[in-house]
């Protein structure tokens, strides 16, 4: 990568953050990386060239913020990875003086409203569990109905937010409810924030994707295994697991090709879909990321397919050298990670750990 490549990095000092700038670090050639946070303190996690404090992305003067940033720093890639700031930049793309690699606006309001994303997908015909809208509490009752809790849970989870926001496996209207209501009073959010959706009960993949102009440059699927903090969460997980295995699953790369073409017309950027397999054992999508990468965006890197480094080439308009569309990295190769711990990366069968 050319010396004069000079990158700005929104949400640095989050994990995500973090690890899109250890996938960059990996990149032959010297970077100029530069990381913005609203937390003064996370970002000394970041290997950066310089940091800068910024105001949350929803307050006015972000923006201002992020100008001088770019100015100062001769930024000419810029990219966010929390939800709510790519949606900022992507809103006001026009006015950086940076490139950004993004899809249509349309497309990352609709990717970051679930609701929306799951009915895109149905309407596609692509495999998605079904799911309503609790417009109100009084509609629960009907909806666990239709759902037909009598052959297990259903899913109640916030329309918007990462990391499986407000997400609980619930049995009845009693619980639901209540689940709601907390979420009401103590985080600000209305019943129409929750969606309830047919519970999936098999093994989940997540599927990260490079596009542009509406041709898929590359991907990889892998199955998440164990979750960060899982035993501690009232659903059993999140969305960021603790150990993760590549996979080569043509049904996987396949809804997920399928799922990212029905959320936009001409797909550009970054698309990372969630699925999780149905009582049958088939993938059904969940959800699909737009403008960002998953966190663990360097256990792909740390294999040879650096998709954060593809990216910043394009962005620019440079060429990248031959990768594959599908099944960029080899299968059989586990990601572990825990807070204090790791990543490390295992290939299947080369396992330490032996019986007495």
């Amino acid at each position: 990568m050319p010396e004069n490549y000079r990158v700005l990095v929104g949400g640095a000092g989050g994990s995500a953050g973090i690890n899109f700038i250890a996938s960059l670090r990996m990149a032959a050639g010297p970077l100029h990386i530069v990381g913005s946070d609203s937390n003064l303190w996370h970002l000394e996690l970041s290997d950066i060239n310089a940091a800068y404090v910024v105001p949350r992305c929803l307050d006015p003067a972000y923006l201002d913020s992020v100008h001088r940033i770019i100015r100062k720093e001769g930024i000419e890639v810029l990219h966010a990875q929390p939800d709510v700031e790519v949606e900022v930049v992507s809103k006001h793309r026009d006015e950086f003086a940076a490139a950004t690699f993004l899809p249509d606006h349309e497309t990352v309001v609709r990717c970051h409203d679930k609701m929306a994303t799951n009915l895109a997908l149905q309407k596609m015909g692509v495999p998605a569990p079904k799911s309503f809208l609790v417009d109100q509490l009084s509609k629960l009752g009907g909806i666990l109905e239709k759902l037909g809790t009598t052959r297990g849970p259903v899913w109640v989870r916030a329309v918007r937010g990462a990391g499986s926001r407000a997400a609980l496996p619930v049995r009845t209207v009693r619980q639901a409810r209540e689940w709601i209501h907390y979420w009401r009073t103590m985080r600000e959010l209305e019943s129409r924030d929750f969606m309830v959706s047919e519970f999936l009960p098999g093994r989940e993949f997540a599927f990260q994707s490079l596009w542009k102009d509406g041709e898929l440059i590359t991907s990889q699927a892998r199955e998440r295994l164990e979750y960060v903090f899982g035993n501690l969460s009232p659903s059993g997980q999140s969305s960021s697991p603790s150990v993760a295995v590549t996979v080569s699953d043509p049904r996987v790369n396949d809804v997920a090709e399928k799922a990212v073409r029905a959320v936009c017309p001409k797909p550009h950027g970054v698309f990372c879909v969630d699925l999780k397999e149905n009582a049958e054992g088939s993938p059904c999508v969940t959800e699909v990321n737009v403008g960002r990468f998953f966190t663990t965006s360097n256990f792909f890197s740390k294999l040879g397919c650096n998709m954060p480094y593809l990216m910043v080439r394009l962005a620019r308009g440079d060429s990248i050298p031959p990768v594959p569309q599908y099944d960029a990295v080899p299968p059989g190769f586990y990601w572990v990670r825990l807070m204090d711990g790791g990543p490390i990366l295992v290939r299947d069968g080369e396992w330490r750990g032996k019986k007495p």
